[in-house]
């Protein structure tokens, strides 16, 4: 009897542990852990947040904080395409922040400085090193992630949201995968396609119709806030992107050259817009290359 019970307690847990999805399992080779959740600013009696991912067994790692892509419309949080390198040994954050369905820029960017304050705030708690913080993300994301890299201590994109002003909304390095860079120039490079997607967006972006809306374009465009002072970049996109052209990454490339500004541009022979190439095994290992020259690597 008591044999019959372990085979049937035995085979219990294995349906268990079938039956469960991945993230409520918790297998002893996890190699990084996370905290969901965790609040960094309220803005009109909304409650923003982020997910800290923490490699295991890592003193102090350099941070990542990852911004998801969506037309600047859609997406969460929870959409993260690049937790291979916290395996590398970066601890990621990863940010929700108002989109324009709940208001046009520069709130997206305005949060995302806020949480970069809270974050830098509060890494003794968290456990990563404050003076190393980088920032990444893909398509709408990509583009977000270019402008806040390159506007440090800009007063009209830092914003007053959150609880941390005093502190420095800086990043130390940028890669954006498939983003814009000139809002400006964007409709002109675009395929019939492209711009169908894109105009819709831009104007939601803008909050109203782009021909009236240029300064702002012009304000959400990283080309014309590139100076010496930038961190270093990287940027990855396909040469057959439907959606974003490539000619967007091209312009903020030569910018960041024509300033002598440390910038490699992985174009991705083949690529549409957000395919598998971007986050496989050789872009991740190039990736971590590049943060760890310019991060260096967790100590």
């Amino acid at each position: 009897m008591r044999s019959t019970r372990s085979v049937l307690f035995g085979l219990a847990a294995t349906w268990l542990s079938l039956a469960l999805p991945a993230s409520a399992q918790q297998p002893e080779t996890a190699t990084y852990s996370k905290t969901a959740d965790i609040p960094y600013a309220v803005v009109g009696g909304r409650t923003l947040a982020l997910d800290i991912y923490r490699p295991n067994g890592v003193a102090r790692p350099p941070l990542l904080v990852w911004i998801h892509g969506g037309r600047w419309l859609h997406g969460t949080k929870e959409t993260i395409n690049t937790l291979a390198l916290v395996e590398e040994g970066f601890a990621i954050a990863s940010v929700d922040f108002r989109q324009t369905g709940d208001a046009p820029f520069p709130a997206q960017i305005h949060d995302i400085k806020a949480a970069i304050r809270f974050l830098r705030a509060n890494a003794e708690t968290y456990g990563f090193d404050p003076e190393r913080i980088g920032i990444h993300g893909r398509s709408s994301g990509g583009h977000l992630t270019a402008l806040v890299g390159v506007t440090n201590g800009v007063e009209a994109l830092e914003g007053d949201v959150g609880s941390h002003l005093d502190v420095s909304s800086d990043v130390q390095v940028v890669v954006s995968y498939f983003g814009a860079s000139n809002l400006t120039t964007i409709m002109d490079q675009s395929t019939r396609f492209g711009a169908s997607v894109r105009g819709p967006a831009l104007e939601r972006l803008f909050g109203g119709p782009l021909g009236s809306t240029m300064a702002i374009a012009k304000l959400a465009s990283p080309v014309f806030h590139v100076d010496a002072s930038d961190p270093p970049l990287l940027l990855l996109h396909g040469d057959q992107d439907p959606q974003m052209p490539i000619n967007q990454a091209h312009e903020l490339h030569g910018i960041y050259e024509a300033h002598g500004l440390p910038v490699q541009f992985e174009v991705v022979h083949g690529a549409k817009h957000g395919t598998p190439e971007f986050f496989d095994a050789k872009r991740t290992a190039l990736v971590a290359a590049f943060l760890k020259e310019h991060l260096g690597v967790a100590r």
